[in-house]
């Protein structure tokens, strides 16, 4: 059967919102047909640089109250997104949204009991999940060739300054609020992807570069997070924002019959494996942090065909998403108090 592709309106005109419809347009199931903007938007314009028909709006309800609108996908300002998914979520329309769901733990839970009471799907644009990296790794953890994993650091390396897109308003307490949130939680998300225990306890550490270009951060731009699991498994996810270096997604996995590293494994169940070497992975690393480089169209497509099947949306639902901001809530708490954080605090 062919289905219809779903109609999706774009809330927010910037960087992020280009690679979306790019994606979207390329796959077989959705089509952009609006976008919604603060600024003033030519929507002739808008149709040829993207190459398909858009009509543009200046406010989210305008946009809302239009017939045939299915889904609405979220690429605003990071402190936009609760109200702006709760209000699509009330309307009825499925929701995509880029990270953060919120900067604050009262407002998670607001957005969970929207989408949860609206009944409507969400995707939340952890999109690294769907990275052939990442899919690899955790095909490799499911068929046990690490063995039981009891220790796992994942750390992202990204150096977000003047020359980068979002820089100006990040560096805010108020827009952004901290390192995990501005980019790291990419990182701790797929931690909590590769060790799926119940998170224990959380301890949050933080700093600053003595650098004059990332003194306008207002909050520690630095962060090393530590993560204890139910199952006895501890974790490491540090986030450097205030860094000089090529872009790194650091990936170690420790397991009781192997080791992975970024792309390279040694495993006692791979035959001809030799205990100090490793074997190189046949994956292209998660390398960059250019939004046009992620693998949005195959999360997307897989967010659609949930919708049409009438199922959760795999990997990156809401389950999943929540999950990973309550670990970071947890984080922020600890980083604030000074000590350790039960993840039952911020539940």
């Amino acid at each position: 059967m062919t289905l219809k592709p779903l109609n999706v309106g774009i809330v927010g005109y910037g960087w992020a919102a280009g690679a979306h419809i790019a994606a979207i347009n390329s796959g077989k199931l959705g089509r952009v047909t609006r976008v919604c903007s603060s600024r003033k938007l030519d929507a002739s314009e808008l149709s040829r640089r993207h190459g398909c028909e858009l009509q543009t709006y200046a406010t989210l309800e305008a946009m809302l109250a239009e017939p045939g609108l299915e889904v609405v996908d979220i690429c605003s300002y990071h402190a936009q997104h609760p109200e702006q998914i709760i209000a699509a979520a009330r309307a009825g329309k499925h929701i995509i949204c880029e990270k953060p769901l919120a900067l604050r733990l009262e407002d998670l839970r607001s957005i969970e009991r929207a989408v949860r009471d609206a009944g409507v799907n969400l995707c939340v644009c952890f999109e690294l999940r769907f990275a052939a990296q990442f899919v690899q790794t955790k095909a490799l953890i499911d068929k046990g060739a690490l063995g039981k994993i009891h220790y796992a650091e994942i750390d992202y390396y990204h150096g977000i300054g003047p020359w980068y897109r979002e820089y100006e308003w990040c560096v805010t307490n108020s827009a952004c609020g901290s390192s995990l949130l501005a980019a790291g939680c990419h990182a701790m998300d797929a931690l909590l992807l590769c060790l799926e225990s119940e998170v224990d306890e959380v301890v949050c550490y933080g700093t600053n570069s003595a650098s004059s270009v990332f003194a306008a951060y207002q909050y520690p731009s630095t962060s090393v997070t530590m993560l204890r699991f139910k199952d006895g498994a501890l974790g490491k996810c540090a986030s450097v924002i205030d860094c000089y270096q090529p872009y790194y997604f650091h990936t170690h996995l420790v397991g009781s019959e192997g080791s992975l590293l970024d792309n390279k494994i040694q495993s006692n169940l791979d035959p001809g494996s030799e205990r100090n070497h490793w074997r190189e992975l046949p994956f292209h690393l998660v390398d960059s942090g250019e939004v046009a480089d992620h693998p949005y169209r195959t999360q997307f497509e897989a967010f659609f065909d949930a919708i049409a099947r009438g199922t959760r949306m795999p990997l990156t639902g809401l389950k999943e998403a929540v999950r990973t901001h309550e670990v970071i809530f947890a984080a922020e708490r600890s980083l604030r108090d000074g000590r350790a954080v039960k993840l039952g605090e911020v539940r």
